[in-house]
């Protein structure tokens, strides 16, 4: 209460009646150490709620974790370590980013999926509970998180997987910002779980109105007991208890209480009504000293057991350190693969090439697609399903490297940031690029995080075909570039593929995603008739074509820039316009991200400064290009929604087409001078 009033707003009711189950979950069921957040050995909770940070930051403080008083004092602050909501990597003991309704549990299974995956990896052979890679996620959540949608994809997946290292308290309050939660909802939660194969529990309220702290910490008893599904505790609270006037309203969700409120609140509970952030000795001694003393037993205890295991598996805990270091073996970068020239390869299928070898190098990269593995080319190993020990499914595993993710993209790129924070683990999803707009909330977060994420987005433009346009992205690769932190790849052929793949999986990174064809695409040389090396594309960008004819320190009359299908496009272009005496340099450039991450020496020797006559040609919108293109360039691009024909009708239709380019660089540079005059 005092950090909301010292700040002049947030999100009170729901911290205040919340404080006793995270105290509960704090002292006694979740396993952590606050003097060593990072412990591998920790459970993890998440507190999926975002808006009620203050729930989370509390309890980090009264524990001892590194987040004082006077953090608390500066909430919502510029620069503070407590933000309005969780921020994974800013402050100590958040294990993700929350605050978008309903991201947090999904990303909670992600993490169970993880610790599943990867305990039956290192330790297979432990019994239940025995071995140092079992941990358990808690999740704290809000009617918010429940209703919406990517909580029901996230449900039914866990429920089928069969997560019971997975434990969920739903604070059942009744209440959001419109008032009851009646107004918009009447289903029976607790029979919805029930029916996706969760273990349910419901926890009423206290005499008083408060939460039932004994019947929940029976209730978390026997969801900790509980391991063949996952388990959710449907829980009462009142919002804003114990503040006269503030209880069971919707004003105290996200509004201060007022001063006076505060006092009448402080009086009910028996405290100095005149103290702000008043924390006495013997509250530390009950909570931090427990806390800290609990924790170090439990990490001592954890780390004797690891060292058992590591002396008995010396080659997993080698396996282990090389994966937790992020970087893959040494002979990583040999086992590229390489597409000879003169085939044509839709790079949807050499990706799906490349990403089979790199798995054989790298354990550590599992993940899938929402049902659609044909198309994406995403099944690495067809003979291992993630999938329960109960699952008498041919290849079933709880290791198994193929998720079967099911048609849930919102879901499956939420999980896949739980599955990256674990930090032992490369996921990776995949589905039609058109589907990107049902994930982006939380790719969003991936690139918040800086996790490395890795997305497979086929069927990249209207080159898709007889589909139509339901199905053809057009402004998808704009949208996608203009989130920061996030990088889009789109490749021209085959070798431009597995090279910037080989650059993704060379280190961990941030999140990334592949734009790859449906269409088959010639390779193309690496060398000859004026071609250059497909290594340039782990640039960003690169000459990929320049005519050998006349001396190469002239330089080009016309730049033509092209990403993935038109880059060959391009080319045609330029080797027409080589016979009209226009010398047109063609640059790949399948990642914009990492080409403005280049020096601006390479960038000018790439796209010269002094040459202002530049097409870009791309099968999607403008929008994100005319920085590139300049004031007096030209973009021969997709402007509106496709058709459903076949792909080389629709390119000549859309005019992207190697005679459309040549026009258009034959009138520019009629229109405009080849380079700038300086004076």
């Amino acid at each position: 209460m005092d950090a909301v009033e010292e700040a002049g707003h947030g999100h009170p009711g729901t911290a205040v009646s919340l404080a006793p189950a995270a105290h509960l979950i704090f002292q006694r069921f979740l396993r952590h150490d606050p003097a060593d957040p990072a412990w591998p050995g920790r459970d993890r909770f998440v507190l999926s709620c975002g808006h009620s940070s203050l729930t989370l930051y509390t309890q980090l403080h009264l524990t001892g974790y590194p987040l004082t008083l006077d953090d608390l004092r500066s909430y919502r602050k510029k620069g503070s370590l407590t933000p309005a909501h969780p921020e994974w990597g800013h402050t100590p003991g958040v294990e993700t980013t929350t605050g978008p309704l309903g991201q947090g549990i999904a990303t909670a299974v992600g993490m169970a999926m993880a610790a599943r995956r990867e305990r039956e990896w290192f330790d297979p052979e432990a019994p239940q509970g025995a071995s140092p890679f079992d941990r358990r996620v808690f999740v704290l959540c809000s009617d918010g998180d429940i209703q919406e949608g990517i909580s029901a994809e996230a449900a039914s997946f866990a429920g089928h997987q069969r997560l019971g290292n997975l434990v969920v308290v739903y604070d059942d309050n009744r209440i959001s910002i419109e008032g009851s939660t009646e107004l918009a909802t009447s289903e029976d939660v607790a029979a919805r779980y029930t029916a996706q194969g969760w273990h349910v529990q419901r926890v009423g309220l206290a005499d008083d109105g408060d939460i039932d702290v004994a019947g929940l910490s029976e209730a978390l008893d026997a969801a900790t007991a509980e391991t063949s599904r996952p388990s959710i505790v449907v829980m009462r609270s009142t919002i804003a208890w114990p503040v006269p006037g503030a209880k069971d309203t919707a004003a105290s969700h996200g509004s201060a209480l007022g001063a006076e409120a505060v006092r009448k609140a402080k009086a009910v509970l028996g405290v100095d009504t005149e103290a702000s952030f008043a924390v006495p000795a013997d509250v530390y001694e009950w909570t931090s000293r427990a806390a800290l003393d609990k924790g170090a037993a439990a990490r001592a205890t954890w780390e004797e057991a690891h060292a058992r295991w590591a002396r008995a598996h010396t080659d997993r805990d080698a396996l282990l350190a090389r994966v937790r270091s992020g970087q893959p073996p040494a002979d990583f970068p040999d086992a590229r693969p390489v597409f000879g020239p003169g085939s044509a390869v839709a790079t949807r299928k050499a990706f799906g090439q490349a990403l089979r070898t790199a798995a054989v190098s790298l354990p550590e990269l599992w993940g899938g697609s929402a049902d659609l593995g044909d198309s994406n080319h995403t099944t690495i190993d067809p003979e291992s399903s993630f999938l329960p020990a109960s699952s008498t499914l041919p290849g079933a595993s709880p290791a198994g490297r193929t998720v079967h993710w099911g048609i849930r993209e919102h879901f499956m790129a939420a999980a896949m940031n739980g599955i990256a924070l674990s930090g032992l683990s490369r996921p990776y999803g995949g589905t039609f690029l058109v589907f990107s707009d049902y994930m982006r909330p939380a790719v969003r977060l991936a690139a918040l995080m800086g996790l490395p994420a890795l997305y497979v987005w086929t069927h990249d433009s209207i080159g898709l075909g007889e589909d139509g346009p339901t199905h053809q992205p057009v402004e998808h690769l704009a949208a996608l570039r203009a989130m920061p932190g996030l990088d889009v790849i789109r490749p021209a052929d085959a070798n431009e593929t597995a090279v910037t793949l080989w650059r993704v999986l060379s280190g961990r990174g941030r999140p990334v995603g592949f734009s790859l064809s449906r269409q088959d695409l010639p390779v193309l040389p690496d060398s000859g008739d004026g071609l250059r090396s497909t290594e340039g594309a782990a640039r960003g960008g690169y000459v990929r074509y320049e005519p050998p004819t006349r001396h190469e320190a002239e330089g080009p009359d016309v730049v033509l820039i092209a990403t993935g299908s038109e880059v060959g496009v391009a080319i045609e272009a330029a080797r027409a316009l080589e016979r009209d005496s226009i010398r047109a340099r063609v640059v790949s450039m399948p990642c914009r991200e990492w080409f403005d991450a280049q020096p601006a020496s390479y960038r000018d020797s790439v796209v010269p400064p002094s040459v202002r006559r530049r097409i870009v040609v791309e099968a999607g919108v403008s929008q994100g290009w005319h920085d590139l293109v300049g004031l007096d360039g030209r973009t021969v691009c997709v402007e509106e929604f496709g058709a459903s024909a076949s792909a080389s009708e629709l390119f000549e239709h859309f005019g992207i087409t190697p005679e459309a380019v040549a026009k258009t660089a034959r009138d520019l540079c009629a229109d405009r001078p080849a380079k700038e005059t300086r004076g």
